[in-house]
């Protein structure tokens, strides 16, 4: 292979040469200069925050301009930390606070988010988003001032075109299918292993969120309904209502630091996203010649293209709390960034890059009145990761795929590196809407996704497979599936909480599969063997167990135990047979693989809680210790039992918890987080709950208060009407009072 070059800066030597460090020392914080503090104030006049009896914040604006800078300036109020620290990752600078281990991420996002090229995009931005971005900066800038004893870790000052590089409110994106220990191996010239976590993200199914979208006709009152329900990482996103005399009045949950509602509603529709299975980032194989001169060049058809060089210069902190810098020359092909090596080839990753594009869509749907509206909002094809789910006060209702979808030539398999040789395998331009599956208005009356295929997403009434080119999935089906249409189809008169119930309905659609199996295996024992008597007791509670999860539930303890050591031997050669792992477990994993299973989740079960039969609440827990973006858990520190478990095993309501270092209880990291119903009638109505609370500060009464609601699936009411949020008033003041 031909390495790429890596450079250190230094201070003295001869000119380019490439060893040590230099340390520039930590920006100082500077005062802000006085015409921005008056024109802030001046803005700040025209905002009013109320917080209501949950500490949810309803920003009040003249103007969207001024509803941003509010918006924003209650987001710092409730967690600073988490809205620095997104823009540390999107901006490539994640190492300037953590150290030289964030290099390779921020070498990542800096391939493809260069900050001189956003702050180009923002000077051709339309006017009216500029307006949003400069009041963007200006609440955070505002409230850094009036907040003096906040310090921030790296940015001191935000610049309005910064918002561009965060543009897309999904958690992680489609950056994040760079593994970085290949990055790492070719830019740093050193052979780095894959991680386990990495192959999850190249080839597993998502386990992200779920929506569902009921229509009037599926109903008891004849309004349709909406299902939020994002599976993210907790406390990821702020809760917020946001309005303005120009048409804004927004409800939902905001990714911290942006400044537009991303899974929400409005008086008139309401708009889930969940992680999507189809394929449109894809990998080129480059072949790379390098010439007499050392320059090198990559073959496209019967030509040489001069490959594409660019220095990176990144900072990071070192052990003694200065900044020293690293620089790297990077490589590019016309099909995108070189990120890895594989075969001898040089592997070209290409995304979606649309950043002014894609946060005028982000914003804009939120006003979006009616399918009509949102469809034209969708119109700028700036959605490349996320399905939506719509629901409007007209009785509409909808399923969507991502807009950002590359036409390719279906007869490659761009699941896979490509030949990027062959210019058959380019992209070649975009789907129109038109052409995405998709599911509007259905004739069962429902619609729904919980990111698996989009084949079923309507029933009978659903897009077809053979309709579309193979690369419009690449998920297949998961547990959550099946689940979904089995409550979908159980009634035809949905009330918002018929709804909730059925978002926390119990059955585990993955155990009802693979048990029998296991109670198959054992019974196929000869009397005489060991296992037969060993296993005896627990595969009788799990022969006659129903499938549901439950706090008291010990069968659900066993059963979980068992799937993630079953699990854990069938993952990798589920992954070579082309399989999704449950389908491997239920239709190849052996007998003998499923008893020693369960003996080992025996063994678990008794080393770690003194027997096998041990309640799920004992085990599954929800812990909020401080704000820490990574916590720490602990036994012996006060938790709450949470009844459902991961959305691994087909549970609608998700858990995803594990144990840690040090804990023998399983806490929860992800999943359900921000949770609400909507329904639209002449007046919309909604019940929502956030997983612990409003805040990021230990200190706060809302830091854990709907804990216990969270964990019960007990949503409260939204209040989304003035009338509504009378008598629930905690504070009302205007920014920097």
């Amino acid at each position: 292979m031909n390495h790429p070059l890596t450079r250190r800066r230094v201070l003295g030597g001869a000119a380019g040469l490439a060893i040590g460090t230099v340390s520039v020392g930590l920006p100082p914080a500077t005062a802000q200069p006085l015409p921005d503090l008056a024109r802030w104030h001046e803005q700040a006049a025209r905002v009013t925050i109320t917080r209501d009896d949950w500490g949810i914040p309803h920003v009040v604006g003249r103007t969207d301009a001024d509803a941003v800078f509010g918006m924003i300036y209650a987001q710092a109020e409730d967690d600073f930390n988490r809205i620095e620290t997104n823009y540390l990752v999107s901006l490539g600078r994640l190492a300037e606070a953590e150290g030289e281990s964030a290099i390779w991420q921020d070498l990542r996002q800096r391939l493809f988010v260069d900050p001189e090229g956003l702050k180009r995009d923002y000077a051709k931005s339309p006017a009216w988003l500029r307006k949003l971005m400069v009041a963007w900066a200006d609440g955070l800038n505002f409230y850094l001032a009036t907040h003096p004893g906040v310090r921030p870790r790296v940015i001191t000052r935000f610049e309005p075109w910064m918002a561009l590089s965060f543009s897309e409110g999904s958690i992680g994106g489609d950056i994040e299918r760079v593994p970085l220990t290949q990055l790492e191996s070719f830019y740093g010239e050193r052979r780095v292993p894959m991680t386990d976590a990495e192959r999850e993200v190249l080839f597993s199914e998502p386990r992200g969120s779920n929506g569902m979208a009921i229509a009037p006709n599926r109903t008891r009152d004849g309004h349709a309904l909406l299902l939020i329900n994002p599976h993210t990482s907790f406390f990821f996103r702020s809760e917020q209502h946001v309005t303005s005399s120009e048409g804004l009045n927004a409800y939902g949950a905001a990714t911290w630091g942006q400044f537009f509602i991303y899974q929400g509603f409005n008086a008139n529709a309401g708009w889930m996203h969940t992680s999507s299975g189809v394929d449109n980032v894809d990998e080129f194989a480059e072949t790379i010649v390098t010439g007499a001169d050392g320059r090198r060049s990559y073959r496209y058809g019967n030509a040489l293209r001069p490959v594409k060089t660019k220095t990176i210069t990144l900072s990071y902190r070192t052990a003694d709390g200065r900044q020293a810098q690293r620089g790297f020359t990077t490589f590019a092909t016309h099909h995108g960034p070189i990120v890895r090596e594989a075969d001898g080839k040089w592997i070209a990753f290409a995304l979606m890059n649309k950043p002014v594009e894609a946060l005028q869509q982000s914003f804009l749907r939120t006003k979006a009145r009616d399918y009509a509206g949102y469809l034209d909002v969708a119109g700028f094809k700036a959605n490349s990761s996320n399905n939506t789910l719509f629901a409007d006060s007209k009785g509409e209702i909808a399923f969507l795929m991502p807009q950002f979808m590359p036409v390719r030539d279906d007869r490659f398999d761009y699941r896979r590196p490509v030949d990027g040789s062959d210019p058959a395998t380019d992209w070649r331009g975009s789907h129109s809407l038109k052409s995405l599956p998709q599911a509007v208005n259905p004739k069962t009356g429902w619609t729904f996704n919980t990111n698996n295929w989009p084949w079923t997403a309507a029933g009978s009434d659903s897009p077809k497979a053979a309709d579309h080119p193979r690369y419009f999935d690449q998920a297949g089906e998961n547990p959550r599936g099946p689940q979904a249409i089995r409550m979908l189809t159980s009634r035809d008169d949905f009330t918002p909480q018929t709804l909730i119930a059925a978002a926390f309905d119990p059955y585990l659609t993955a155990f009802a599969r693979l048990v029998p199996g296991l109670v198959t295996a054992w019974d196929k024992l000869p009397e005489d063997d060991q296992q037969k008597a060993r296993l005896a007791g627990p595969i009788g509670l799990l022969r006659d167990w129903d499938h549901r999860w439950g706090a008291d539930s010990t069968a659900t303890s066993l059963a979980v135990f068992w799937g993630e050591a079953l699990w854990a031997v069938c993952a990798q050669s589920a992954r070579d047979a082309g399989l999704s792992v449950w389908d491997y477990m239920a239709e190849r994993a052996t007998d003998a693989q499923r008893l020693t299973a369960l003996g080992e989740a025996v063994d678990r079960l008794r080393q770690d809680f003194g027997g096998w039969q041990v309640p799920w609440r004992e085990i599954n827990r929800f812990q909020r210790n401080d704000g820490a973006i990574v916590q720490k858990f602990d036994d012996a520190k006060p938790s709450i039992p949470v009844p459902f478990t991961s959305a691994q095993w087909g549970s609608l309501a998700s858990f995803g918890a594990r144990r840690y270092p040090g804990t023998k209880r399983y806490y929860g990291t992800s999943g359900n987080s921000f949770v609400a119903v909507v329904e639209f009638g002449p007046k919309v109505r909604a019940w929502a709950v956030t997983a612990g609370g409003a805040s990021g500060h230990p200190d706060s009464p809302h830091f854990n208060d709907q804990a216990e609601r969270y964990a019960n699936g007990d949503l409260r009411p939204v209040y989304f009407y003035p009338d509504e949020l009378k008598g629930h008033v905690e504070r009302s003041y205007r920014p920097g009072r």
